[in-house]
């Protein structure tokens, strides 16, 4: 029994490993099909306020699927055996097998990543509904918490999925929610930063943090109920805090001084799914000295 167990966890790290290299197209290309979308709004918009006929898409593809992942330094079109999660990377030596530029060490570590976490997922709660929800919910986060430090934005094409899978694992019982407090969860996630946002906008008439980490809240107050609420915001309050001044004193803050609040969110969201939102509150406690 134990062996079996052992094993499932096994193929659920191995098929974390090869999701984990979907994701990192899904963390590179998202945000730029994005941006596509909102240019081609944009230049629709003007054409019409000119009077004048919509300009047609001319570009070529670009999605998910198409075109094919290429080296961004000489073009080269990575071969399938290029792209076997970890191993190619450790095979080709980090480099580009065309060009030999470095690739980044990011694509690997999110790879391993997200297979440690479906192997967790997997060995905690088996090759179950609920196993197969967390799965879910682990390569949400991994995407949004890369996305957000890359680019500042939470795309509702992960957010809204997530608050909807959340609210949907709770009334299936595949977590250990009740639906009521899934719901008052998602509800008060969303409107606890959203007031946040608009006292901070009135005080000082600047924008501290965007609409995508109103959806995230939302998604995790869907996740693991009202009562998580508070211990989730603090640990993510705290460990951001840190994270800004150290990057302060070694002057790593980006232009405008900002820094994304959706990672420290994901990494107080794995933390009360490994240990429970109570055991969030107790490390904040000693984090606080308290």
């Amino acid at each position: 029994m134990v062996l079996d167990l052992w094993w499932d966890a096994a193929f659920g790290g191995v098929v974390g490993l090869l999701l984990g290299s979907f994701l990192n197209v899904v963390i590179y290309r998202l945000p730029k099909m994005m941006e596509r979308q909102w240019a081609a709004e944009l230049a629709q918009l003007e054409a019409e306020k000119q009077g004048k006929e919509p300009p047609g898409d001319t570009q070529a593809p670009f999605n998910l699927m198409t075109p094919r992942s290429r080296c961004p330094a000489c073009g080269h079109a990575v071969q399938w055996y290029e792209n076997v999660p970890v191993l190619s990377y450790l095979f080709l030596r980090g480099r580009c097998s065309a060009c030999k530029v470095r690739i980044s060490a990011r694509y690997p570590l999110v790879e391993l990543a997200t297979g440690a976490l479906f192997f967790f997922c997997i060995y905690r709660w088996g090759v179950t509904p609920a196993g197969i929800a967390w799965c879910g919910f682990s390569a949400a986060l991994v995407a949004l918490a890369l996305i957000d430090w890359d680019t500042t934005l939470l795309p509702d094409d992960i957010t809204l999925p997530l608050l909807w899978a959340g609210l949907l694992s709770a009334a299936m019982q595949w977590i250990d929610v009740p639906l009521h407090a899934s719901v008052v969860g998602a509800a008060a996630g969303y409107l606890s930063l959203w007031l946040v946002y608009w006292g901070f906008k009135l005080a000082t008439g600047k924008e501290g943090m965007g609409y995508g980490d109103f959806k995230l809240f939302a998604a995790l107050g869907a996740w693991f109920g009202w009562q998580a609420l508070v211990p989730i915001i603090l640990m993510s309050s705290v460990i951001g805090a840190l994270v800004g001044i150290a990057m302060k004193i070694f002057s790593s803050l980006r232009e405008g001084g900002y820094i994304p609040f959706g990672p420290f969110l994901v990494g107080a969201g794995f933390t009360a799914m490994v240990f429970g939102p109570n055991a969030i509150l107790g490390t904040v406690l000693k984090l606080l000295g308290l």
